[in-house]
């Protein structure tokens, strides 16, 4: 009998060659591509509106175990997520300013396990008084312009939290990175913070930041402190035609503990359905709080049972899964 085999595996090899672009082919970039902002939507390169879901890592100096490519691509495969948020802490020890070079290499090491996985990745300036660290974030966000603005996969959040910094000083250091980012990355997304912990985007709708393309505002909200009145602030900003995106959300209140509001919660998520709102839920971690998305002893790179996820954690997962199928 004539020996096949040496054909066979031509066969089995170029079968599986294409099984795998098929797959990388389908991914969420590839489908979506480079996007961009009209009046309050985000589009895909086609011109048609896009959502996107998915969860924010939690700060890199107290929790880098999770910023590894097998935890990405456990959240792409399992939560569904087409967005990762890497919050790279700035001001607390052993964070960007102690350890420049330490945090710049989590967050490669993120960014590029999100482009190989074909999701989307908010690269995270995780500062609470950003305009005392201009210099620093310049430089920062520059070397990541030059070494990942030909990607489409590329969102920037360039404040986190504005604390009680007022919206015309937070406009100026915001006018400043966008400046800094468009001489490297012309045309991918930017998130702008706002005053009061991202809760001020009614203020920005009145003067908000005409010389740039591209940008959206951000929103911070957790159910059980942040109810209506938000919602209300953030309808006058979409009224005014004020693009909002959502980075960082749960269903507790705002310090991270309580319980879940899930009355209130879902109001959150039909509301940012009916708006057509992405959103990114907080944490990835495994701190003992309402808000962490993993209990103690979560293996790092994934694989996560779901008695290994909290409550919020849980929740979510089902929120993401339902609507990114």
């Amino acid at each position: 009998m004539k020996n096949n085999y040496p054909i066979i595996f031509l066969v089995l090899f170029i079968t599986g060659g294409l099984i795998l672009n098929f797959c990388h082919e389908k991914s969420v970039v590839k489908q979506h591509g480079r996007l961009s902002v009209k009046g309050t939507r985000l589009l895909n390169a086609n011109g048609d509106p896009v959502v996107l879901r998915g969860v924010s890592l939690g700060w890199h100096n107290w929790w880098p175990k999770f910023w590894n490519a097998d935890a990405v691509k456990w959240l792409r495969d399992d939560w569904k997520i087409t967005v990762l948020r890497a919050a790279m802490g700035i001001e607390p020890d052993s964070a960007y300013l102690d350890m420049p070079e330490h945090a710049k290499g989590l967050m490669k090491t993120v960014v590029e396990a999100c482009i190989d996985q074909g999701i989307y990745v908010i690269i995270d300036w995780h500062d609470h008084h950003a305009e005392n660290h201009i210099e620093e974030a310049k430089a920062f966000f520059i070397d990541m312009a030059k070494a990942y603005g030909e990607h489409p996969n590329i969102i920037y959040e360039i404040y986190n939290e504005p604390v009680r910094q007022d919206w015309a000083l937070v406009k100026a250091y915001s006018d400043t990175l966008i400046t800094a980012i468009r001489q490297y990355d012309p045309d991918n997304i930017i998130l702008i913070g706002n005053p009061h912990w991202d809760q001020d985007v009614h203020i920005v709708a009145d003067d908000p930041i005409r010389e740039h393309i591209n940008l959206m505002y951000t929103l911070h909200f957790y159910a059980v402190t942040h109810r209506q009145w938000l919602r209300d602030r953030g309808d006058y900003a979409l009224s005014k035609g004020i693009p909002i995106f959502v980075s960082e959300s749960d269903g507790c209140n705002s310090s991270g503990q309580d319980k879940l509001d899930m009355e209130e919660w879902n109001l959150w998520i039909d509301w940012m359905g009916k708006n057509q709102i992405s959103w990114v839920k907080w944490s990835i971690s495994d701190k003992q709080e309402t808000c962490s998305a993993l209990r103690p002893g979560a293996d790092p790179k994934g694989g996560w049972s779901l008695d290994k996820l909290s409550e919020s954690g849980v929740k979510a997962r089902e929120f993401i899964r339902r609507f990114n199928k």
